[in-house]
């Protein structure tokens, strides 16, 4: 790539990232808004009874589709409340509204807003953005990713023993099952366990060095589209757990000098 490509991939870069920013926080400033007032509506249930659909996911996932619709009307789209078209750019928007509904509706603090860009060759822009603590988790493919404007640094764990570990569970009860012998095997392995419910900012929060290490079957492309690019941008493995008869796809997140060890514990 000559100097004259490099700039204009780095000023859209930029250019998007901006847009990423300006959509997460109008979608997490309308939820924060109907997280405080309280009692919000359950309107739906997906996969199982468990995975729950509010009038809050929606009305976020409408704004974030409106701003992209005037700001990128060419782009294509992927939102966790539906909407899947490909656009015309070459790049397309990959967006939960609202990561960690369950705990939305139930009043714990731990839920964000994931929203990414991505192109041809994978993810491109991205911010996890959490009101309730006002922390933007942002980065871009090729740059440190950064929290509120300083740079993310991740933890150089190399000893798995001394390692807190974040993980997530599935809505169906078989898998939490499987999943739960999985975590069974690791919990002697590592320093502790953490389960908070979002998957998102589970991701950020280990960019941000708050965790050692991540991993999670189950998840869909908008849990980790733009917590992929934090964690890659900020230097740390990802690997893929495959799907088994028992256990549905996955990602593992963790400093270089732990994923293989990792990776062999939870597979």
């Amino acid at each position: 790539m000559n100097p004259d490509q490099t700039a204009s991939a780095s000023a859209l870069s930029t250019e998007l990232l901006a847009v990423a920013v300006a959509a997460a926080e109008l979608a997490g400033g309308l939820l924060r808004e109907r997280f405080e007032a309280g009692g919000e509506r359950t309107l739906a249930t997906k996969s199982t009874p468990t995975d729950l659909v509010s009038e809050a996911d929606l009305t976020a996932q409408r704004a974030i589709r409106g701003l992209l619709d005037e700001r990128r009307p060419g782009d294509g789209f992927l939102g966790e409340e539906g909407g899947d078209a490909k656009g015309e750019s070459g790049l397309r928007w990959i967006v939960d509204p609202l990561d960690g509904t369950v705990n939305f509706l139930f009043g714990i603090p731990q839920w964000c807003v994931s929203v990414a860009v991505c192109d041809s060759d994978g993810g491109l822009a991205g911010v996890v953005f959490d009101p309730m603590r006002g922390e933007t988790f942002a980065g871009v493919r090729g740059d440190r990713p950064r929290l509120n404007g300083s740079i993310m640094v991740p933890r150089s764990a190399t000893d798995l023993r001394m390692a807190m570990v974040a993980t997530g569970f599935g809505y169906d009860a078989e898998i939490r099952v499987a999943q739960g012998r999985v975590v069974a095997g690791l919990i002697d392995r590592v320093r502790d366990i953490r389960r908070f419910g979002s998957a998102a900012l589970d991701m950020a929060w280990t960019a941000a060095g708050r965790y050692d290490a991540y991993y999670e079957r189950g998840v869909k492309p908008w849990d980790v589209a733009a917590g992929e690019i934090l964690c890659r941008s900020a230097g740390l493995e990802l690997r893929d757990m495959p799907a088994t008869q028992t256990l549905p796809y996955g990602i593992l997140v963790a400093p270089p000098a732990l994923a293989g060890e990792l990776h062999d514990l939870v597979i």
